[in-house]
């Protein structure tokens, strides 16, 4: 069975979020390794939501249970977030349920800002970084891949994608109040990610031309060389961060990147040869966690933007788009879970059509040696093997689609004493699994 353990932006505080957002990468394989009957797991930790996806060994007496606890129990031994604190924070999704909610997310339907497109990259990464751990699982592998073409089909055939508004567009609308002529505006970019690349190409549709770059971990002078941009080395950080009129940061810090100590020179005496006007300095930090100290907010003319307001703001959503989105994603998981309830029943089917066929292969053998040179006896035998065929083949799905294959194969088990049968690639057993 699936389950998913959900903490957004609609559960949980800013703080604590913040907090789960520096939830290490050991995560998934710590929820793996918890008990045997989770067969994998993987992690979605990103601006204003923290997700574990897990499959767990459905046979399991309590499974749903088990895998909650060994979620909560890894992200208390990384984080040092408490039971206790996560208690109404988070949501349980299981079953069927669990496709329609990773895929109204990686659709962007359940962001601050309905249709953003950063989260599709970022459901993507959560599972290379699964397979890269070792952590995923079959399922779980179908049900990213599938959440994958869910949302490029909301984007193709619905005007969410162009109604959205990424969190980035958001915070720079949100500045245009306060900047008059964003070309004469002296910008600071501090991060150099896939973030750092949105704000810069949203900043230059603005119109902004002077954009220097600041990275923390060392790689600003090969993003500037790329962008054309010029590069801030960590000796003049402090300084060109005093003289730029706007700040934007969007790095992975687990520290902030950004403190008053870096911009006093814009409200003390260097400020008088300093051309930013001491009330013209405002940032932006789109760090999760925080980039930036809020104490900044306390310097004079400084005003500090953050993920917590800029959500305040968040426009209402695009009805129309939202509800043609929404009926795509549930197609879709209907889709993957009709899909997967065919998958969980094949090997019951294979099990009683080998049987079949072996009884029939049986009784052509014999037909031939008593003289059906013809073949019409052969031709007959095999008629009535597809049609006695059909009606359990048939119900076997719709016991499936009804989570009922367990009382498929229990039936197989007490009429013929069948186990079920893995399908081998490239055998009859291919005919059964599509039939």
């Amino acid at each position: 069975m699936l389950l998913c353990v959900t903490a957004s932006h609609k559960t949980a505080s800013f703080e604590l979020l913040e907090r789960l957002s520096r939830t290490p990468d050991d995560v998934a394989s710590t929820v793996v390794d918890a008990a045997s009957c989770v067969q994998g797991a993987v992690v979605l930790a990103t601006c204003n939501r923290f997700e574990a996806y897990v499959e767990m060994d459905e046979p399991v007496t309590a499974a749903g249970a088990i895998g909650v606890e060994a979620v909560l129990e890894a992200v208390e031994s990384a984080t040092g977030i408490t039971v206790g604190e996560m208690d109404g924070a988070y949501e349980v999704h299981s079953g069927r349920h669990v496709a329609e909610h990773l895929f109204s997310v990686a659709s962007g339907l359940e962001s601050v800002v309905s249709g953003e497109g950063e989260i599709a990259g970022q459901v993507r990464r959560a599972l290379k970084s699964a397979r890269k751990d070792g952590t995923t699982s079959p399922e779980l592998e179908r049900l990213f891949q599938r959440a994958s073409q869910a949302q490029r089909k909301v984007k193709n055939v619905t005007a969410l994608g162009r109604a959205g508004r990424s969190l980035v567009r958001l915070a720079l609308e949100l500045a245009d109040s306060r900047i008059a002529d964003w070309s004469a505006e002296r910008v600071l970019l501090v991060g150099t990610g896939a973030y750092a690349a949105v704000t810069l190409a949203t900043l230059r549709e603005r119109g902004a031309v002077d954009i220097s770059v600041y990275s923390p971990s060392g790689r600003a002078e090969k993003f500037a060389a790329k962008h054309g941009l010029r590069a801030v080395s960590a000796a003049e950080y402090a300084r060109v961060a005093a003289r730029s009129s706007l700040l934007i940061t969007c790095t992975t810090a687990t520290e902030p990147v950004l403190t008053p100590a870096h911009l006093a020179a814009a409200t003390g005496p260097a400020a008088l040869g300093c051309p930013v006007a001491s009330h013209s300095q405002l940032v932006i930090d789109l760090g999760m966690p925080r980039n930036v100290d809020p104490a900044v907010a306390a310097l004079e003319g400084v005003a500090l933007l953050d993920l917590e307001t800029i959500s305040l703001h968040a426009p209402l959503e695009e009805l129309q788009a939202t509800d043609a989105a929404r009926s795509v994603v549930r197609e879709a998981a209907d889709t993957f879970h009709v899909v997967g309830s065919r998958q969980s029943v094949t090997p019951s089917v294979v099990a009683l059509r080998s049987h079949i066929f072996s009884l029939l292969d049986s009784e052509i053998d014999r037909a031939r040696a008593r003289g059906d040179q013809d073949g019409k006896v052969e031709q007959a035998l095999r008629h009535l093997a597809g049609v006695l065929l059909h009606a359990p083949t048939t119900r076997a799905h719709e016991l499936a689609a009804a989570g009922r294959a367990d009382e498929f194969a229990s039936a197989l088990s007490t009429l013929y004493g069948l186990e079920p049968m893995e399908p081998a690639r490239g055998t009859i057993a291919d005919d059964a699994a599509t039939a």
